[in-house]
């Protein structure tokens, strides 16, 4: 099943939520450098990939949004807090395109350009821009915003599984 349907989420979404949900977690592993407060291995591993699934991340983001809108009037409706569950995904969202933009943001403000998958987009030109590397200065105070809306959410899928006992989380498993 394709599309989303009141009772489960169609092959499409499920596709989208999980490997987004993995990709994030994988540019998560990036944090290990300001948690030690300087390069670590972990950081310095994902380094030359952190771009290009940032990259990655904005372009399915704006898939999923397009996705999301489409198949909402199939999607389930939240039965408590519907105000809670709205807000929360947007914010999830929200955070799905600021981490990019501000990483973005980050790199041409710094004159670093932007390569991605190997592909140089935009040269190095080791020129800074201010008002764009005041921007970028916005990425990682978002990353910990995000992380904590991610864990949130994570939290509440679980919640919704051991403790109200209803099919939140089966439907996302297509179960």
């Amino acid at each position: 099943m394709r599309n989303d349907s009141p009772s489960h989420y169609g092959g499409t979404t499920r596709f989208l939520h999980w490997g987004m949900g993995l990709l994030i977690l994988l540019q998560f592993l990036k944090l290990g450098d300001r948690i030690r407060d300087g390069e670590h291995w972990i950081g310095q591993t994902i380094v030359p990939w952190h771009i290009s699934i940032g990259v990655l991340i904005f372009a399915l983001a704006i898939v999923r949004l397009g996705w999301a809108m489409r198949q909402r009037p199939h999607r389930p409706q939240p039965e408590a807090s519907p105000a809670m569950v709205r807000l929360g995904h947007f914010l999830l969202y929200a955070c799905m395109f600021l981490m990019p933009l501000t990483g973005l943001a980050a790199m041409l403000g710094g004159g670093y350009g932007l390569t991605v998958f190997g592909v140089d987009i935009v040269t190095k030109t080791e020129v800074e821009i201010p008002w764009l590397g005041a921007i970028g200065n916005l990425h990682s105070p978002i990353a910990w915003i995000f992380v904590v809306l991610v864990v949130g959410h994570i939290a509440a899928a679980l919640f919704h599984h051991f403790v109200r006992r209803d099919q939140t989380l089966r439907r996302m498993l297509g179960q």
